[in-house]
């Protein structure tokens, strides 16, 4: 009897890491839920509740009584769908019998321990090159195209830099969007660059929360109110964030 509780507990443990290697990388409520239950399913427990929020996860089982829960923190939240698509291949491994509740724990413990696929320098490059494209896109002029690569990338880089000195996202956002806009404002003054709004809207882009206001939207959709309203308010804070920063610049102007 104690070996099976032991056996239910480690299958728990196994779904609630799935959850939170997800949940940590930008998965949608209700795909982290529903990896888990098939998951719990695979290994034989085939009444499973998971209760998931952004910033925790709740695990119930009723293989027998009394009723096993387990809870845990979800305290960093990113964008990491490469992790995502490796948790779903773990989970369908499992669902083909073809791993064990201990190797699927150890495939999932490193997965988490795993650094993000990309460096920051490829990383800051790619919001620098994505800050040009998107003045193109917004009909801004080929002679802003490197004001706005230069700030964005500048403004991604202090992003990246602030997050780790002070994590707190509010702060980060704030004071990238107030370089990018002293960049921008740099750059017209010097005559580098002519249209600095166009410069500031295409270098802003990258630190837009595109992937959180996309999966607030499903979440609402699909039933969960609760996660679909703290993402949106996420969401709406890293947006307040941002055109405070932009607006402090065209205050001192």
């Amino acid at each position: 009897m104690e070996m099976e509780q032991d056996f239910t507990y480690d299958i728990m443990g196994v779904c609630l890491l799935a959850g939170k290697i997800m949940l940590e990388s930008g998965a949608e409520t209700y795909r982290v839920e529903d990896t888990m239950m098939r998951i719990a399913a695979s290994f034989g427990i085939a009444e499973s509740h998971p209760y998931v929020t952004p910033t925790g996860i709740l695990f119930s089982v009723e293989a027998e009584e009394p009723t096993k829960t387990k809870l845990i923190r979800i305290m960093e939240r990113t964008t990491d769908l490469e992790k995502v698509a490796q948790v779903n291949g773990i989970s369908r491994r499992i669902s083909a019998g073809e791993m064990s509740v201990g190797e699927a724990y150890t495939a999932l413990k490193a997965i988490g321990a795993s650094k993000s696929t990309y460096s920051y320098a490829v990383q800051v490059l790619a919001a620098a090159v994505a800050s040009g494209c998107f003045l193109i896109m917004f009909k801004g002029s080929w002679g802003d195209f490197i004001p706005a690569f230069l700030a964005g990338g500048i403004g991604f880089m202090a992003l990246l830099y602030f997050h780790n000195l002070v994590p707190i996202k509010f702060f980060s956002e704030f004071s990238a969007s107030l370089l990018i806009g002293l960049l921008a404002l740099l750059f017209v003054k010097t005559g580098i660059g002519s249209d600095m709004d166009i410069i500031i809207i295409g270098s802003v882009m990258p630190l837009v929360p595109g992937l959180l206001i996309t999966n607030a939207v499903r979440d609402l959709m699909a039933g969960h109110l609760i996660s679909g309203l703290a993402k949106g308010a996420d969401a709406f804070l890293t947006a307040f964030a941002i055109g405070s920063g932009i607006a402090v610049i065209f205050s001192i102007m």
